[in-house]
């Protein structure tokens, strides 16, 4: 039992750290709170099931659809929403604080537009709902290949911002936003492009989720809350500490499932949440500032 709960909080753990890379992103590099970006993250399931239900293309290519729509649509909403605030904005506080009014408003525009088209009933399709023998343990394929997914996008992403110059710019942009521009770096062209990365990140993770469970037009919420967790505790910006806390956090879950309650889940991760931001305010993988 014990194996088995490892593996598929393991498995859990994946999606997690893949819905908060993005999340990593458009806070830490652009430093945009985006309280609709769960809501993203539906709209991405949505559109995966429309394309597998109504045009018959299973999620891997359906990935080809909606992640550039989902870079395309959040570059769009930092474009005409979000950059007059970061251009009005005085300091990083007043540009979270406007941007939590702005995302927050963009939350139940999202949301409503779902519920219009699809109403407020649970979605869900059957793909590759097949059981599959891992070291003796049984999972069904469409975790595993969610959990495979998860790894490669993880992968892609660290190797882009550490081996290339655009990636460079990014770290560096998260890492000193006002030295940046002394160097040559356009702090806004950065930043627009990370916020759009952190949106076909999010659609990446909405298609992935869809492959094995059911959504609904008002879950969005859920996963804002999950991946601000998964950032908060691995480091605001730090993507590889946001892979680790999402890794930690899914097992946590998983194994209170197992062997205490499953009523506890959530109280076992807002517990491990708040003891991170008691013992180690800047996150188990973040640098304290002084």
């Amino acid at each position: 039992m014990l194996l088995s709960a490892l593996l598929t909080g393991l498995v859990l753990g994946g999606t997690y750290a893949l819905i908060a890379m993005g999340l990593t992103l458009q806070y830490g590099v652009a430093r945009i709170m985006n309280l609709a970006y769960g809501d993203l993250i539906i709209a991405a399931s949505f559109g995966a099931f429309v394309l597998f239900t109504a045009a018959g293309l299973n999620p891997l290519l359906g990935l080809v659809v909606v992640v550039p729509a989902g870079f395309a649509l959040s570059w769009l909403i930092y474009r005409v929403a979000l950059q007059p605030l970061v251009r009005r904005a005085r300091d990083r506080a007043a540009l979270e604080a406007d941007s939590i009014l702005a995302t927050f408003g963009l939350l139940f525009v999202i949301q409503g537009v779902a519920l219009v088209v699809f109403g407020a009933g649970f979605m869900s399709y059957s793909y590759l709902a097949v059981p599959v023998d891992l070291l003796g343990v049984t999972l069904a394929g469409n975790r595993l290949l969610a959990f495979a997914l998860a790894v490669v996008f993880g992968a892609g992403l660290w190797l882009a911002l550490t081996r290339t110059r655009w990636g460079t710019a990014i770290r560096a942009v998260a890492a000193a936003p006002a030295s940046a521009p002394l160097v040559g770096i356009d702090v806004d062209r950065v930043a627009r492009f990370s916020f759009a990365l952190g949106g076909a990140l999010a659609a990446a993770g909405g298609v992935v989720i869809s492959m094995f469970l059911t959504f609904t037009a008002t879950a969005g919420v859920v996963y804002t809350m999950k991946a601000l967790v998964v950032v908060i505790m691995g480091g605001v910006g730090n993507l590889m500490g946001a892979l680790l806390a999402g890794l930690i956090l899914g097992l946590v879950e998983t194994l209170v499932a197992t062997y205490v309650d499953p009523g506890l889940t959530l109280a076992a991760t807002y517990a491990i949440f708040l003891l991170v931001l008691v013992v180690r305010p800047a996150g188990l993988f973040g640098r304290a500032t002084r």
